[in-house]
Order: C-alpha cells, then structure tokens, then sequence
C-alpha cells in the first residue's frame, strides 16, 4: 500500500546529513576514504577521524570510529533548529519510541534513535563551520566527492519504515512493487528536493546497505576507479560504472577495508513540487537496477553493515534477485 506523505510533521527534517562507521584499522580506513574515494580530513584524534566533501561547510559528514568490529553505527539527519530536538524528543516520547540525548563532537543538540525497523538514527540541529574546498580545484582527489547525499538501508518491511519515515514528513519519489501490485519491495524518499535522502530495500535486516556522495561528472567515477585500480582497490570496485533506471544517476560502489559500502554518483533529477507523483518501477524490471550494463554481484545484493546489537529477521516479502553470477552462468 502506497503511504501518504504528513505535510504538518511534528519537526522538520532538512536532509540526510552524517554517518557514523566502526573500524577496525583507523589509519587503513582514514586512508582509503581521503585517497581512493576523495574526501577531505577535518580533523583526526586517537580513536576517531572526520571527514566531508569538497562542496562541505559542516564539520564531517563521515565519523570513522575505532572499534573492535565492524559496524554501522548511525546514520544522521539535520533539523531545522533546536526546537525541532525538542519537538522530536516530545513525539517520540509520546508514540513510545526508544530514544536518548547525546553530546557529540563539533554538532549541536543531538538526538539518537531506533526506527521501527531497528535502523539506528541520530538527529543534529547544527554542527561546527569549516571553510568549503569547492574551488580548491587543486586539491581534487580521485572522485572529488562534493557532498553527502542520502542512504540506503535494508529491512525486513518496507512498508512500516516507509509508513514511519513519510509520517515524519518524507515523500516518496520512487518506488518497486511486485509486478502487477503496489506491495513495496523498496522505497525512495526525500526531503530535500530531489529523489531520495533515505531508501528502504527489501532484505534481512536492518543493516546499512551503503551512504553516497555526489561526484562533479562522470569523469570523476571513472577516475576514481582508475584511482582505485592503482592503489590496489580495484578487487573493491563492488558494482559499476553503470547507471541506474531509478534516480537515472551514473554510479559507483566502493568497497572500504572493513567492506563497509560507498556510493559515488552524479546526482539525480529535482522531485520538488507537490502535484509530482512516485515512479513506480516492477520488481522484476531489470532497468529499475541498472539502466544498462551488468547485473550486480551477490555480495552487492545480499552483504550490508549491521547496526551493533541488532539482530537480523527475515523479509516478510521474498524474491531471488538476477545476480550477475546468475547472469554469467557462474555457480
């Protein structure tokens, strides 16, 4: 069942924002995210190193945490003001969903959060300024990611994630349905203008699936694999050059050293006035994936960062994706 959208919400989401991984070789991971994807170091400690994106004027948009393990840890969203943390706080206080106040680095009034489905969110009001590096055309490296875009998640049912998240004020641009049917296998959601912040797929879950940047043209995808192949990530390279049906971007997929998901990707078309309506792709339509080129690997349908403490539970829904494997006769 298709969701309706809350125009009123109880507080104002304004994009997707941060994220936040564990690691377990800080340096190794500090590395492969400043050279190979592109990002810009802001600051480093001893158990933590914060990156952004060129285009970037908040303090990080990417936090590499030392850990024993490899995990997702949040995925972060900005509100409009401190008044809206309140408000968050009051909502979810009412409707009984877990949720504390914290004190983070270099960001505002923040405020951590499950979801429904078990994805582990924060919320921030503001964060500390950096000077942007936008026409520091020098200091472009590899991608030359511009900006934090959106994430991807996978969950067990995306109805009730998408349910949750358009009741907080998130319209759906796209979307897949079992064919013939408006059952929702994966939703794609935005609150910024243009197709998706947030995106719920189909699968066991929850796990973070992949967060992206956007990358100035399509030389810059190809640049960041040659820059992967020369610095011995090309085996990491995990789907792409290709572009997909849904959003209509050109991408990339990266994989880090703890096999955590990068996306670049050269942005997609603007889903900004209300009389628009979702495009609704069938399952079953390969387009929806990739427009043209190969299927994706195995690993890239079915391996996902998990979220600490989160245990896995089976799709309601279920479906065997055309792999490429499948698709080259490999067993």
């Amino acid at each position: 069942m298709l969701p309706t959208t809350n125009f009123d919400p109880p507080f104002t989401l304004t994009r997707a924002s941060h994220v936040s991984l564990s690691v377990t070789d800080l340096a190794a991971s500090r590395d492969f995210y400043r050279d190979v994807v592109g990002l810009v170091v802001t600051e480093e400690t001893d158990d933590a190193v914060y990156l952004r994106g060129l285009e970037e004027a908040a303090h990080h948009s990417l936090v590499l945490e030392r850990g024993d393990e490899a995990k997702a840890l949040r995925v972060g969203f900005r509100v409009r003001t401190d008044a809206d943390v309140v408000a968050a706080e009051r909502h979810f206080a009412s409707i009984g969903l877990e949720h504390r106040r914290v004190e983070k680095p270099h960001q505002g009034p923040t405020l951590q959060f499950r979801d429904p489905v078990g994805t582990h969110l924060e919320i921030t009001s503001s964060m500390d300024l950096v000077p942007r590096k936008m026409q520091n055309f020098d200091e472009f490296v590899s991608g030359s990611p511009q900006r934090l875009d959106h994430y991807q998640v996978v969950t067990y049912d995306v109805q009730t994630a998408t349910d949750f998240w358009t009741g907080l004020g998130m319209r759906m641009s796209e979307y897949t349905a079992k064919d013939g049917t408006d059952e929702l296998w994966g939703s794609w959601m935005e609150v910024k203008g243009n197709t998706h912040d947030l995106v719920f797929t189909n699968g066991h879950g929850p796990r973070l699936h992949h967060f992206a940047y956007t990358v100035p043209d399509a030389s810059s995808l190809l640049h960041a694999a040659d820059v992967a192949g020369a610095l011995g990530f090309g085996q990491e390279i995990d789907r792409g050059p290709g572009r997909h049906g849904i959003s209509n971007a050109l991408f990339l997929y990266l994989r880090d050293p703890d096999q955590h998901r990068v996306e670049l990707f050269t942005t997609h078309y603007q889903f900004i006035d209300l009389e628009d309506v979702p495009i609704r792709w069938d399952v079953s339509n390969p387009q929806r994936a990739q427009l043209w080129g190969m299927p994706a690997s195995r690993r890239w349908f079915f391996e996902a960062s998990e979220f600490p403490g989160e245990g896995l539970h089976e799709p309601l829904l279920h479906a065997t994706p055309a792999t490429l494997e499948e698709f080259l006769g490999v067993h």
